[in-house]
Parts: structure tokens; C-alpha cells; sequence
């Protein structure tokens, strides 16, 4: 009998997980169901397809072929799901947008409430990560993303550059910030980019807390946990903080809106970035750090 696709994606999932329990969670069956699925298809196809080993599931050479070919089917589907939404000529349906948790907390609500208006036909799923989704597997069809060499797979335009600079409590006087308890985003975060130059600044035994999301870093530095690196746009707008250095040229990351190349003709995602550009650009200054009132820059 020929094989369909569900039994490939099963069996990734299984080699994937490492057993039954996990992978029959991932894709919502119980275990007593994926316990029957992997019998009656390893009898079809008149091989064992894992060996069951103490440490888990490990995918016999079959196994791993069919492991292999589940790769090349989804790749091949996911292509044709991604040319298939570039040919869409009205702006509606589905959008997948990815971007920063601290840029949607302090700018991106208000831009995409103006959107929807504008595009009532469009359903928006935003999905916040520091890390970088994979715009090729559609994990989404819009990456609004900050970073200095986006992937030469994906196309897009240029917003603004992000400065970052160094930041403690608006309450509290400073006199030499290498004496200062400091807070450090994770190695997680922009590449460990952030984390790095923290580590140049202060001791480890100066750092009170690591912490894998700027938002977080952000709130971190207003409680009073020590001073940290933070993006000019969000901190210079926060009452709690004060800027205690100016832009620093080595944690500068450009802001991008970026999407695969098969989307970009897509009308809802057309429509999508030309919004964003138009809303963004007029807050270069926001973003660039110019100097704030009352900030205490020191060197």
C-alpha cells in the first residue's frame, strides 16, 4: 500500500523527540495511538524503523531515510504554500508577523491597530521572540526585525538604525558606572552581542542578573537592579530611567522589515510592509538615541 504523508511527518516526529510520549504531544494524539500507529506502519512496511533504546527512540537506517524523506516533502510543501500565498491579489486573510517583545510594548500596538482599520479583511497573528524566526519555513510571513546583516535569503527594507546606550534609575546619582551593579541580557540575545559587551564593562561578580528579553532587562534596570545596555527607543520614553552614556557604536543594530522572496508580491503582505515603513520612518530620531532632555550622559 503506498505511504501518505501523515505516516512521513509521524515518523519525524517520533526521530525528532527521541520517543513516543513526546511526539504523540506534539501532534495531539495520545500515546497508546502513536504506540499503534508506529506497529501497524513498521508491519506495512515490513521493517523496524526504531530501535527502542533506554535513552529513547533512535531511527534504524530505514528510519532515517524516511526521517530524510519527510525533510524534502515538507520543504517541497512548505515552497508551494509560499508561492501559492505570493500570487494572492487582494489584501485578506492570514498574516504571520514576527517582531521584538520591546518594540511591540512601546510602538507596534497602535501601528497595527491603524492597520486594521485600513485592512479590515486582514487577520493578523503576531508572534513576539527575540530570536529570529525562519521567514523560509514559514514560521512567518513578516519579520520585523532588529540586526546588522539580515539573511541575504530574505528581502526588505531598511527602517532605522537602534542605538543602545547604558541606563540606570532616573532617582539616583552615578558617579563611576565600573563601580555600578550591572544586568546583562543573555547569550540568547542578539547573539550575545549585548552580553559581550556587558562582560567588558563590569566582573562577572558585578552582575547581578542575566536575562534572555530586553523588556525584561528594562524593568530589571527600574527596579534597581543595576545599570544595563537598552534600546534608546524604549528607555529614553521610560520616566523610571535615566541614559548614562551616549550611543554606543558597537551595540548598534539596524531595524529591518523583512519577508521571503516568494511573498513579497502577496498583497496582504505588500500592504503589510509599506504600512510599517510609513509608520517607522518618521521615528528615525526615536531610534537613532539623539540626545534626550535631561539625560545624564556620562563617558
Amino acid at each position: 500500500m503506498p505511504l501518505e504523508w501523515d505516516e512521513f511527518r509521524f515518523v519525524k516526529a517520533v526521530a525528532a523527540q527521541g520517543g513516543l510520549t513526546a511526539a504523540a504531544a506534539q501532534l495531539g494524539i495520545n500515546h497508546s495511538t502513536a504506540f499503534r500507529r508506529l506497529t501497524a506502519l513498521e508491519t506495512k512496511l515490513g521493517a523496524r524503523l526504531f530501535e527502542r533504546l533506554r535513552t529513547g527512540y533512535v531511527p534504524t537506517p530505514c528510519g532515517q531515510a524516511m526521517v530524510e524523506a519527510a525533510n524534502r516533502i515538507e520543504a517541497d510543501v512548505t515552497r508551494f504554500e509560499r508561492r501559492a500565498a505570493g500570487r494572492s491579489e487582494t489584501p485578506a486573510g492570514e498574516l504571520r508577523v514576527t517582531a521584538p517583545t520591546s518594540l511591540a510594548m512601546e510602538l507596534l500596538m497602535p501601528i497595527l491597530a491603524d492597520f486594521a482599520t485600513r485592512y479590515p479583511e486582514i487577520r493578523i497573528e503576531l508572534i513576539l521572540a527575540e530570536a529570529a524566526l525562519n521567514l523560509s519555513r514559514r514560521d512567518a510571513d513578516v519579520a520585523i526585525r532588529a540586526s546588522r546583516d539580515p539573511s541575504e535569503t530574505l528581502v526588505g527594507r531598511r527602517l532605522a538604525a537602534v542605538a543602545w546606550a547604558i541606563y540606570g534609575r532616573a532617582d539616583r546619582e552615578y558617579r563611576d558606572l565600573t563601580d555600578e551593579a550591572w544586568v546583562s541580557p543573555d547569550l540568547t540575545v542578539a547573539g550575545g552581542t549585548f552580553a559581550r559587551f556587558v562582560g567588558a564593562q563590569a566582573p562577572a561578580d558585578r552582575v547581578r542578573l542575566r536575562i534572555n528579553t530586553v523588556t525584561g532587562l528594562e524593568a530589571a534596570v527600574a527596579a534597581g537592579l543595576g545599570i544595563g545596555p537598552l534600546p534608546c527607543f524604549s528607555a529614553d520614553a521610560n520616566p523610571a530611567l535615566r541614559r548614562l552614556s551616549g550611543p554606543h557604536p558597537e551595540l548598534g543594530v539596524d531595524l529591518w522589515v523583512l519577508t521571503h522572496p516568494d511573498l513579497r508580491h502577496a498583497a496582504r503582505v505588500r500592504v503589510f510592509m509599506e504600512h510599517i515603513a510609513e509608520a517607522i520612518l518618521p521615528l528615525r530620531s526615536r531610534f537613532e538615541g539623539l540626545p534626550c532632555e535631561g539625560s545624564q550622559e556620562q563617558p
